[in-house]
């Protein structure tokens, strides 16, 4: 009887999707005979823009109508352009819907009703044929928040009016695709992992139904909480929490849809390649995308062309080879600029600059000095002290600007000015000569321009020719920012505080970054604090605009950083997603992250601990040989057991890895990464394998991904996930310390399926806290051996 039910539901939802499909396919048709008029109107309208307007200039009562008449088909272009993108934008939802109508269901039974009301939700809304009742209700709609907020039993939402009360009587999830029903389930829970829905669609067991959970409460209240300055979501490897984000995103665009858009939200991810596959998430979620860059490349906007800028890949391979000059100064010098202390050292020298020690630069015009820097500088410190350093710097300003006005007369007349007139542009000469035209339209004394149109040519150059000056005498370019900030590390008089704290080596940390700033390069550690002291000069060009600042792989990010990106983003929520297991930079083995414990404390906090993307033997086998890895929860889905395989020497290790790759390549793996601690051992790789098989080289640069077998460093991989993991190079000798165990578990949980270690010699001593049955190990001797276990 129970079966004979199920089977009859089935048929109906079955015919349900049918029938919205349908419906759907009649709005497609629809729309697009209506875009297809309206691309033809404009069109039209562009071809005979000047036939539809009446243009006579002669009287002005005709101009006046003229302007009205090309106002009023400007304003119709515009009317029918903007319809034509709003009817494309709901076409390409709706040919999405066609494949996928929607993915849940629940019945709500609201209080005071006798009956309860289906409600099914997907990507948008679709009303039916009449636009009187919605088959389907977008996902971001107030009503839609008790799928993910409630189980079958109480439930209420909020209406922009009221709260709304009432009980869930059935919550069900489907899985649809190319506009047919393959799945459906019942579910106290809101199942977003596309495996799970695969298992739980095809019958699965009760035990696996009453223990999965994706986009389940946690999930929903980073993706709709609205009330909280900053965010913090700390989530295990593989735990959802960048989708979560990217949903949190398409959640405020509709929410907000009034009053935010796409350009005012930033996403600062990890690399390049890592925003090309978050390109292709949004637009699935029915929005526009963000906009999307990493944190180099918003600093490197911050600087002057004339700066090399180091980028975080570059610090992380100095710091991971151990073997650079000033090595042991350098990374002492990574902790210490990470830190709140050395972001006071630098509050501390611009107050002292208030007094003195600002540096500027002459005011030169025409390769001569017009206003000495002395003059500039003494300028600057006869204005009211009280102001802060950029309100005295535009005072300054105006007296420069005034000064060039004085400049200016001089300048008018000289000999260079009249001989530069004489190689004007005809142009020049036809403007001049219709300003005095106008100038002696109603006088009669017109006989002799000649030395009236001489002083206008004279006065169009000099003006031409200082319009740069004034340019940067308004970007306040007198100042010199680069010499002032590298006082501070050429003189300890502006270290001399009890306020102040220095690191030990601060002496010699000063000279090399001194040899830095002196070649204009800006070291990776250094570049917050030098674009926050020259904000703090020149002032904070605040993105106001902005309204929401996500920010993917917190724990990689300094408090310096931090407190950088507040002064720039001074309105904007922030959302801070990250895992404390995959802080890879120097900063983090202090605690210097913005996912240590004495930063959570201030700000709301959602902590995520099980793993979906992995299997659970690789997700038992990773959190194995992390401090806090038994806080990590594996999902049960089951899969081959990690391998680890030593061998003797490094031709025995291709050869083996080769073989690896093949294997898993003939079992169905798409992606297969083969990751290395470095780049110069993800290129001897590469080199080594390239001739044999299709592999591409993944560097700082690729802003694209593509399926197949990729080389990668393990700090490049942050974010992304692949079928198959093959770990290169797993010794002892490569993985030691403990910012090498956060980057060994970050390479490790790449792995979706299946995972392989291969190591030149004894494994790293990670694998030790292993128990020997979470993995499969294999001893080679000899190319052609298949091992020992």
């Amino acid at each position: 009887m129970a079966e004979q039910r199920e089977d009859q539901e089935w048929q109906q939802e079955k015919h349900r999707v049918t029938e919205v499909v349908g419906e759907i396919r009649k709005k497609i048709t629809s729309l697009q005979s209506r875009v297809k008029g309206l691309k033809e109107d404009v069109i039209d309208i562009r071809r005979d823009f000047w036939e539809d307007v009446t243009v006579n200039i002669e009287e002005m009562d005709d101009k006046v109508e003229t302007e009205a008449s090309i106002k009023q088909q400007a304003e119709f272009l515009s009317e029918r352009e903007r319809s034509h993108g709003q009817v494309s934008e709901r076409l390409d939802i709706l040919h999405r819907l066609r494949n996928k109508p929607y993915f849940g269901r629940i019945d709500f039974k609201e209080d005071g009703q006798s009956a309860e009301q289906p409600i099914y939700i997907g990507l948008a809304s679709v009303m039916d044929e009449e636009e009187e009742n919605f088959l389907v209700y977008d996902w971001r709609a107030p009503i839609s928040s008790m799928y993910y907020d409630y189980p079958p039993g109480p439930a209420s939402y909020d209406t922009v009016q009221e709260n709304i009360s009432g009980e869930i009587m059935l919550k069900r999830q489907y899985m649809i695709r190319n506009g047919e029903l393959q799945g459906m389930f019942d579910t106290g829970l809101t199942i977003g992992d596309h495996l799970l829905q695969s298992v739980l669609g095809n019958q699965a067991s009760t035990k696996m139904k009453s223990i999965v959970s994706t986009i389940q409460k946690e999930q929903n209240q980073i993706i709709r909480n609205e009330k909280s300055r900053v965010l913090i979501v700390q989530g295990v490897a593989g735990s959802g929490k960048t989708s979560a984000a990217l949903q949190r995103v398409a959640y405020l665009l509709y929410r907000y849809r009034e009053t935010l858009t796409s350009e005012q939200i930033v996403l600062f991810s990890p690399n390049p390649l890592f925003n090309s596959y978050v390109a292709t998430v949004l637009p699935d979620l029915g929005e526009d995308n963000m906009q999307q860059m990493t944190f180099y490349q918003y600093l490197h906007r911050q600087l002057d062309d004339s700066f090399q800028l180091e980028t975080p890949f570059e610090q992380m391979e100095y710091y991971l080879q151990k073997q650079a000059e000033n090595y042991e100064t350098r990374v002492e010098a990574m902790h210490y600029k990470a830190s709140l202390e050395y972001k006071d050292l630098i509050d501390h020298f611009l107050d002292q600059l208030a007094n003195k020690g600002l540096v500027f630069r002459n005011i030169t015009f025409r390769g001569q000095t017009v206003i000495p820097k002395q003059m500039v500088e003494k300028y600057f410190y006869q204005t009211e002290s009280s102001l802060a350093i950029p309100e005295r710097l535009e005072k300054v300003a105006n007296w420069i600007l005034y000064q060039l006005k004085r400049l200016e007369k001089v300048e008018r007349e000289k000999d260079w000015a009249l001989e530069e007139s004489e190689l004007l542009e005809r142009a020049d000469y036809v403007d001049v000569h219709n300003t005095l035209q106008e100038e002696n339209q109603f006088s009669e004394e017109t006989f002799d321009d000649y030395d009236r149109e001489e002083e206008l040519l004279r006065k169009r150059v000099v003006a031409w020719r200082l319009r740069p000056l004034r340019k940067k005498v308004k970007q306040l370019a007198f100042v010199d920012p680069l010499k002032t900030f590298r006082q501070l590390f050429t003189s300890m008089e502006w270290t001399v505080d009890k306020k102040v704290t220095l690191p030990t080596q601060w002496q010699e940390i000063c000279r090399i970054t001194d040899e830095y700033l002196k070649q204009k390069y800006i070291t990776w550690e250094d570049a917050p604090a030098y674009i926050y002291f020259e904000k703090g000069l020149l002032g904070f060009d605040a993105q106001r605009s902005i309204q929401h600042l996500f920010i993917d792989e917190a724990q990689d990010y300094t408090p310096f950083q931090f407190t950088l990106m507040k002064q720039m983003f001074p309105v904007s929520r922030m959302t801070l997603l990250g895992d404390i297991n995959q802080a890879i930079y120097a900063h983090a083995l202090r605690e210097e992250t913005l996912l240590s414990e004495k930063w959570q404390e201030k700000h709301e906090r959602i902590v995520l601990t099980r793993s979906y993307r992995s299997t659970a033997p690789i997700v038992e086998f990773t959190k194995s040989f992390m401090p806090n890895g038994d806080l990590i929860e594996p999902f049960e889905r089951d899969g081959d057991t990690p391998i680890v395989m030593e061998v003797e020497q490094r031709d025995i290790l291709i050869e083996r890895v080769l073989d690896q790759i093949n294997e898993y390549k003939e079992e169905g793996n798409e992606t297969i990464a083969l990751i290395g601690k470095t780049m110069k051992e993800c290129l001897d790789l590469y080199v080594r394998s390239k001739n044999r098989i299709d592999v591409h080289l993944m560097t700082q640069d690729a802003h694209t991904f593509e399926k197949g077998i990729v080389v990668i460093p393990a700090y490049l991989a942050k974010g992304i996930e692949f079928d198959a993991v093959i770990i290169a190079d797993a010794s002892n000798d490569n993985y030691q310390d403990e910012l090498e165990r956060n980057l060994f578990y970050t390479a490790c949980t790449r792995a979706m399926h299946q995972l392989a270690l291969f190591t030149i010699g004894k494994p790293t001593h990670f694998i030790e806290n292993i128990p020997k049955q979470q993995y499969r190990y294999y001893k080679v001797h000899q190319i052609g051996d298949k091992g020992t276990g």
